[in-house]
């Protein structure tokens, strides 16, 4: 799988991108092309020349799908139930692993594929990879919500949910509604509230869907996430604008001096860089917990699969090993700011200075969850959105009543989602 000579040195990877951003394509023309269908990333066109410059026989070619998740499934998933051989290889959301799987449109990494695909990557990323105990995916890039804070406020930051909304509580108090005292987070009708909530029910050890992913579950931990959530969405700390907020809506409520907490991805720390008057003072903390335990914080991140209609199964894998290579997800992680799936990345040196967070990451991802994995999890994701808007609403016990029979509906849906 692999002697194509292929493989990055470690200590070599980083110039070889350098040097290959100048030489463009290699010995990528042997007539064959490998197609690699991507989301829109800066600079993943660099990687991809240099996997060209060392590839035998086969040529790597980026295709940008749309910008928005929505979009890019649906591109693809119509191209898959159309047979369509044109696609190779597929940079998948981690909750589509279980649905293209189920639907055979995604092949299995078996054998040297999948031994290198393991060797050295964190477990959870691992498991959005995986459905029925079988590998689908490489991980590519990862992510994990972090607690960001204004240190000028806060010199210690809170470890749980209720520690948070009791320093905000006092910081309004003592700053007469001068000092900010919000928290700001997602809250609207979309996937980041399914994550907020996935997050929530995992850290009180509760399930949402069973480990077949046919059945409804919400049991009394899942009640347990909702009351955390209703009493955080009705708390006088809470971002007035919580229910309609999205990632950036919170990341701007910070940077504007609204808010002493948030709860984001790592992004945030590079975007509020240019801020002047936030950045000396924006620093980070482990998620918050529920009763002092570690927060098992859901994951998100990129999957690369292969195409079951690829006409180029070898050459699809060999790409896929090179693309998501270490030294590749370390150049992704300077780069264009994707936090990497193999561990030792996090180790390296060159990884200080635009990651001074990630140790706090690191610590994150090897306690984090994955969001519940079944074939219909758009229609899961849709109806968690939908009962839990807007989340100061929540009637804990009614809500998780509704939320196992409409659940159950979802999952009992037939075929993959249009």
């Amino acid at each position: 799988m692999r002697g194509k000579g292929h493989r990055l040195a470690a200590a070599g990877g980083a110039a070889l991108i350098a040097t290959s951003v100048l030489a463009g394509c290699g010995s990528g023309d042997g007539g064959i092309t490998i197609n690699v269908y991507k989301y829109p990333q800066e600079n993943f066109q660099k990687i991809v020349d240099n996997c060209n410059a060392q590839a035998d026989g086969y040529e790597i070619v980026y295709h940008k799908l749309p910008r928005e998740a929505d979009g890019q499934r649906e591109q693809m998933v119509r191209r898959l139930a159309a047979g369509d051989a044109g696609m190779d290889v597929l940079a998948l959301d981690v909750t589509w692993t279980a649905e293209l799987a189920k639907a055979g449109w995604i092949k299995e990494f078996t054998g040297q594929a999948r031994s290198e695909v393991e060797d050295g990557t964190l477990e959870t990323p691992l498991e959005t990879a995986r459905y029925e105990g079988k590998l689908y995916g490489a991980p590519d890039n990862t992510n994990v919500q972090l607690l960001w804070y204004r240190a000028d406020l806060v010199p210690t930051p809170p470890k749980t949910w209720d520690e948070m909304i009791e320093l905000g509580a006092k910081l309004q108090a003592d700053g007469n509604d001068k000092t900010p005292g919000l928290v700001a987070a997602q809250g609207k009708q979309y996937e980041g509230l399914v994550v907020l909530y996935n997050t929530l029910v995992s850290t009180a050890g509760g399930q949402i869907v069973d480990d077949n992913g046919t059945k409804a579950v919400v049991d009394d931990g899942a009640v347990k996430a909702l009351e955390v959530l209703k009493k955080f969405a009705t708390s006088d700390v809470v971002d007035p604008s919580f229910s309609n907020a999205a990632e950036d809506d919170a990341r701007l409520a910070m940077e504007g001096g609204k808010a002493a907490f948030m709860l984001n991805w790592p992004y945030v720390y590079a975007a509020a860089q240019k801020v002047e008057t936030i950045a000396p003072h924006l620093k980070w903390a482990p998620y918050p917990s529920i009763d002092g335990d570690p927060a098992k914080v859901t994951v998100g991140g990129i999957n690369y699969a292969v195409s079951a209609f690829t006409e180029h199964t070898e050459e699809s894998f060999d790409a896929v090993l090179c693309l998501r290579s270490a030294e590749h997800q370390k150049f992704a992680a300077i780069n264009d700011g994707v936090p990497p799936t193999i561990e030792s990345v996090y180790d390296d040196p060159e990884m200080a200075e635009p990651y001074p967070m990630k140790e706090a990451i690191l610590e994150t991802l090897k306690n984090a969850s994955v969001r519940p994995r079944t074939p219909a999890y758009q229609n899961v994701s849709t109806v968690i959105s939908t009962i839990l808007s807007p989340p100061a609403g929540i009637d804990p016990r009614g809500t998780a009543e509704r939320l196992r029979t409409e659940l159950q509906d979802a999952l009992d849906s037939k075929g993959v989602l249009p």
